[in-house]
């Protein structure tokens, strides 16, 4: 049998000073491994970051027939609408994923996950990768991201009564099947997107594992630690309200 094909988003906000070397190396090694398409969604940036990530993508388009033409958003959806656009729009294909564009994740990591999962046996699991291992040398990231990432995944586990070290590495693939079963029900397309896609994939009954990768973190990103740290477990509460009432009218 063929290998199980894999729709890789990469959605993008601003991206345009580090996208480049990342999406180069992943369209030699996705052309490598077969099997794979890839397609930018850029997530409602100006016009001016729009024509410069256009001057980039497009010659690895000409270069690189699994990669899609990029997808731009009229205007900002998070995230999470960024990668359920691209997701929405997919092509015919066995797995739906994402990376994150800045290359915290190596095309190699991305590489060895998608080998994973071809050899998941029917019904197909979900694989979230993680960096739950964070005294490992392979996770190189800053303190107080390792300390919010901690917090933060405590907080997840504790209150959606989920056992995840680890719910917001940019690095997930789901089963096409298991996404288009639950799309209508998704609402959160901040960055705490991945929690209820977590939550909603669970309680749909797909099972999903966590796979240990290498991370090297990249500057340069948007994330406010505090900031967003407070919408993120404001989304936490309002996922874990939703799936309350939502068992009680069941």
């Amino acid at each position: 049998m063929p290998p199980a094909t894999v729709h890789l988003v990469i959605p993008c906000f601003q991206e345009s000073g580090r996208i480049g070397p990342f999406l180069t190396e992943l369209c030699a090694v996705m052309h490598e491994l077969g099997g794979v398409t890839i397609q930018v969604v850029e997530d409602g940036s100006d016009s001016a970051e729009a024509a410069r990530m256009r001057e980039i993508i497009t010659p690895l388009c000409l270069q690189n027939k699994h990669l899609l033409p990029p997808m731009f958003l009229p205007q900002n959806l998070g995230k999470g609408g960024a990668v359920y656009a691209g997701w929405d729009q997919a092509p015919p294909v066995d797995w739906l994923a994402f990376v994150d564009a800045d290359g915290s994740c190596s095309a190699t990591e991305v590489a060895n996950l998608i080998r994973r999962v071809r050899q998941q046996p029917a019904p197909m699991t979900a694989v979230f990768a993680s960096r739950w291992d964070q005294t490992s040398s392979k996770v190189q990231r800053q303190w107080k991201r390792r300390l919010m990432g901690r917090i933060f995944g405590t907080l997840v586990s504790t209150l959606l009564h989920i056992p995840i070290h680890d719910s917001q590495c940019g690095l997930k693939f789901v089963p096409r099947s298991a996404y288009l079963r639950i799309a209508p029900t998704l609402r959160i397309h901040g960055f705490a997107f991945d929690v209820e896609l977590l939550a909603a994939l669970h309680d749909s009954g797909c099972e999903f594992e966590e796979a240990s990768i290498a991370w090297h973190e990249t500057p340069g990103g948007h994330v406010h630690l505090i900031r967003d740290s407070i919408r993120m477990a404001r989304d936490v509460l309002a996922i874990r309200t939703h799936r309350v009432h939502k068992k009680g009218s069941l």
